[in-house]
């Protein structure tokens, strides 16, 4: 990839950014909109099986962290300094789904155009592991809010700032695949033809 067209896509992001930081109500909105829409296709079941694990290993998270935790099917127990306890529920929304539906509308628009098949398959791969860790690392946030400085807080991180980081991720996530993998298979692609 040409520094010209880099540059292009860093604006182009910075741009989208800028736009979407103002847009946060109606990217929440279809947050919620996405949830009523799983309700709908009983899609709710299936995720909260998953709770209990993610639970578990967001109290991995919270160890290396050096919060005590624990976790009991759909609840997360922390302590904060002082010793009090402050239980939390996590439901099937909470697991970071709609970041995965996100990824996969980003995934059919990032992914047009003429890329090798081993390049698309390790953009896929990176961007559902990323994501996953990054819904792990949130939940893991809203927890250690809540452990230090306290339960309104992380709430407010649990409706706002939860989102922002998935943009965020997102933004770079594609910024990392233009570059590294995108990028450099498009390169090879043209020293192959002559």
């Amino acid at each position: 990839m040409k520094v010209r067209d880099r540059e292009n896509v860093n604006l182009a992001l910075l741009a989208m950014a800028c736009c979407l930081l103002m847009l946060l109500p109606l990217v929440t909105t279809f947050d919620d909109l996405l949830t009523t829409w799983a309700l709908q296709l009983g899609a709710n079941n299936p995720l909260q099986s998953f709770v209990p694990v993610e639970a578990r290993m967001v109290v991995g998270l919270l160890g290396l962290a050096g919060i005590r935790a624990a976790a009991s099917g759909n609840h997360l127990v922390v302590w904060d300094g002082g010793g009090a306890m402050h239980t939390l529920f996590i439901s099937w929304n909470c697991i970071g789904w709609q970041s995965l539906v996100l990824l996969g509308v980003s995934l059919i628009t990032g992914l047009r155009g003429r890329h090798p098949m081993e390049a698309r398959v390790q953009v896929v791969v990176i961007g559902v592991a990323g994501t996953m860790l990054l819904n792990l690392v949130r939940v893991a946030a809203v927890a250690a809010i809540a452990a230090t400085i306290g339960v309104t807080p992380a709430i407010l991180f649990h409706d706002y700032g939860g989102t922002l980081l998935v943009i965020l991720y997102l933004f770079a996530f594609w910024t990392f695949v233009q570059r590294w993998i995108l990028g450099s298979a498009a390169s090879d692609a043209k020293e192959v033809v002559p």
